[in-house]
């Protein structure tokens, strides 16, 4: 008994303590609200004015290699406390020359700026600003160390509030890409916000967390006391290329300025990752030059007919479902063709046309009637069936690129009230349809990739202080398009194009190039083609090498002045271009020589082998070749039997200049070539065969040379 008495009273007595705390609480919760308001209503008011947030730093865009495309410099605004202590003490006494300080360390008016200091000493302002213009960390120094901004004068009034402002390194270098910030975006929101391309597609990642501070004013001199600290943002690790970039930005704007087009855009994708290396959009600005503008490769704006460069998808259609085949031969007659009360032209009409061509051909000479001819023949009543085949592609729907603004393509059906009597063989060569570049370099790029289309990477990775916080891969959009019979007809006609087709100007003797050219009349919105004058569209879609594919890559050029078709306006862009990646980014072919066309020489019987003068002259003895040690002239020597008698061949070695060491044995070219300054990698065993640099050709230290021996 004793015990339960025990038990019950100490439950008593928590009870009790419990309910008296409740009471208390109680009471305090009243005479906070309805008790003392102003009071509390004044603390709440100085804890809001005097908390600050402490900013995070904005995280970097950077280029594929880690260097930085977009980053935060810290700038900073000056304003000074009137009230403070030693600043009320001594303002009589120092305000001039603190005037004169200051007006002489930015360069301004001392006597206005003494007046606005006296009216705002007079007023008791907390936050006069000293400066409009934000100053840099290094200003920020030199302006601590005035004289009169000593912590035993006015040092204590001096308020500094630092600020991020966002610079891009290079320029405007792919600016439309990386994107810009917007201060106030998102309904009212403070701080510098991404507002566009992957500056607003990353801003979860970039931003970070902003922390939060309190003022406190500690023997007369402002300290920021932090409540909860910054997170900084993290680094966006993109897709681009600098150098790729610059070469592609570079020869963008040569055509631009010597075309005086609207726009222009080029993209340069790798085939297997879908990674976006280079984007470059120009475009005409306000004061007449050219520059970054808009995103036209795949912004609203650039969103358009593609012309030409769709009768690949079109014949695509037709040989998937079994209608055609390369070898088939259909009459494009002069170039001109009545359909449904629309008369349909080839860019050739008036020359003679081209009469009876094949499927293959019709592709490679861009023959609108032949590929309009070709669907209408096999699709007219089955209209649906050949739209439901293009949406199978995937062309209908946007990337889901993630940029803000990404064009919506439209690829009108039969059902839509806007389809007309001659629809279908509008949009058999392009027109009646709208694409953005990009979605156009996809289809293209899946035909390179063997029928597997992927989605353009732009982002490949997040990286905090150094260390890999998320990776994104590369993404599926279609394992397969079509069949692979398809793909190699596809690929075959391509390579035709820039063989014997409208693309023969753009290919070369080391590698071969697929493609399409496009030409597009543009039509002036819902206006026609026709109002305030024709407007071209030029492009060129393609791949390259063509038999193993690494990089696929469009050009668009709208409105050129003087020529407007495809390979002779984004022809060249696209040429100067590859010839520029594949000298920096792939390792170099040997020259294919065509041995039709090369002279009959005399069969060369080689006795000693191309080196150095000493070890010829040693072997040349030795065989008793008869040779004279004074026909050895020249650093490198060869001596070989052409005729009847040997003949002795000399060269020097040139500073600067590659040697020919083709003939040598590896050892001596490998002596030779290092001791020249060159990086020498190897492949095969004996003597050299082929050189990767031509001979006679100025070199670099530090350049690399690839050697084929056998």
């Amino acid at each position: 008994m004793e015990i339960r008495k025990y038990i019950t009273l100490r439950f008593g007595i928590i009870y009790f303590l419990a309910m008296a705390l409740t009471a208390a609480i109680v009471v305090k919760l009243v005479m906070i609200q309805n008790v003392d308001t102003e009071r509390w209503e004044q603390i709440a008011k100085n804890l809001k004015t005097n908390t600050s947030e402490i900013q995070a730093k904005r995280g970097n865009v950077c280029a594929d290699d880690g260097s930085i495309l977009a980053t935060s410099i810290p700038y900073y605004e000056l304003r000074f406390d009137c009230k403070a202590p030693r600043v009320v003490r001594d303002f009589n006494e120092k305000a001039d020359a603190f005037s004169e300080e200051v007006a002489k360390f930015f360069g301004i008016s001392k006597s206005q700026f003494k007046q606005r200091l006296v009216q705002s000493f007079k007023k008791g302002n907390r936050w006069f600003q000293i400066y409009p213009e934000k100053v840099n960390y290094n200003q920020l120094q030199k302006f601590k160390r005035l004289s009169t901004l000593q912590r035993s004068v006015f040092g204590s009034g001096l308020i500094v509030v630092g600020e991020s402002e966002r610079i891009m390194p290079h320029g405007d270098m792919a600016s439309r890409t990386i994107g810009t910030l917007n201060k106030g975006a998102y309904g009212g929101v403070h701080g510098n916000i991404g507002y566009s391309g992957i500056e607003g597609m990353m801003e979860g990642y970039l931003a970070g967390e902003n922390g939060l501070a309190i003022k406190r004013n500690y023997s007369g001199h402002w300290v920021d006391i932090p409540i909860t600290e910054p997170e900084d943002g993290k680094d966006v690790i993109t897709t681009i290329n600098v150098n790729l970039q610059d070469f592609t930005q570079n020869a963008l704007m040569r055509q631009m300025e010597k075309s005086q087009a609207e726009w222009g855009t080029a993209v340069v994708m790798e085939v297997a990752t879908g990674d976006v290396k280079a984007i470059a959009n120009i475009g005409r600005l306000k004061d007449g030059t050219y520059g970054e503008s808009y995103n036209y490769a795949l912004g609203h704006a650039g969103c358009s007919e593609p012309g030409s460069t769709f009768k690949l998808v079109s014949l695509m259609v037709a040989m998937e479902d079994g209608y055609v085949d390369t070898a088939d031969v259909y009459d494009t007659g002069i170039g001109r063709w009545d359909y449904k009360g629309q008369t349909i032209y080839d860019s050739d009409y008036g020359h003679g046309g081209h009469g009876a061509i094949s499927v293959k051909k019709i592709l490679e000479l861009s023959s609108n009637v032949g590929v309009a001819k070709v669907i209408t023949k096999y699709y007219e009543g089955k209209e649906r069936d050949f739209i439901n085949r293009i949406y199978d592609f995937g062309l209908n729907k946007p990337l889901g690129l993630g940029f803000a603004g990404e064009g919506v393509p439209y690829i009108k059906y039969p059902t839509d009230n806007v389809w007309w009597g001659p629809s279908l063989a509008w949009i058999s060569y392009g027109y009646e349809i709208k694409l953005t570049p990009i979605q156009t370099l996809t289809f293209y790029n899946a035909v390179a990739n063997n029928g597997r289309m992927v989605k353009p990477r732009f982002v490949k990775e997040i990286r905090e202080n150094g260390l890999l916080v998320r990776k994104f891969d590369t993404e599926v959009l279609n394992p397969m398009i079509c069949s692979q019979g398809t793909l190699d007809k596809a690929r075959s006609m391509l390579e035709g194009v820039c063989i014997e087709g409208t693309g023969r100007s753009l290919n070369n003797d080391y590698f071969p190039i697929a493609g399409k050219t496009g030409t597009a009349q543009v039509a002036y919105d819902n206006q026609g083609y026709t109002k305030g004058g024709k407007k071209y569209q030029a492009s060129f879609c393609g791949y390259f090498p063509a038999d193993d594919p690494k990089y696929s890559i469009i050009v668009a050029v709208v409105g050129p002045k003087g020529l407007y078709y495809g390979g002779s306006v984004a022809g060249p862009v696209f040429k100067e271009v590859v010839s520029k990646v594949y000298a920096s980014f792939m390792e170099p072919r040997s020259k294919e020589v065509d041995e039709k066309d090369e002279p009959q020489k005399p069969r060369e019987i080689q006795l000693v082998d191309n080196g150095f003068r000493e070890d010829v002259v040693e072997t040349a003895e030795e065989l008793n070749l008869g040779v004279d040690e004074k026909q050895l002239a020249g650093d490198l020597v060869s001596v070989a039997f052409e005729g009847k008698k040997p003949e002795v061949k000399g060269r020097d070695i040139k500073d600067g200049v590659m040697p020919n060491v083709v003939g040598m044995a590896g050892s001596d070219a490998l002596f030779l070539l290092e001791k020249s300054g060159l990086k020498v990698k190897m492949n095969g065993l004996g003597k050299v065969s082929k050189q990767s640099l031509k001979a006679g050709n100025t070199i670099k230290k530090g350049q690399t040379i690839y050697l084929e021996l056998s």
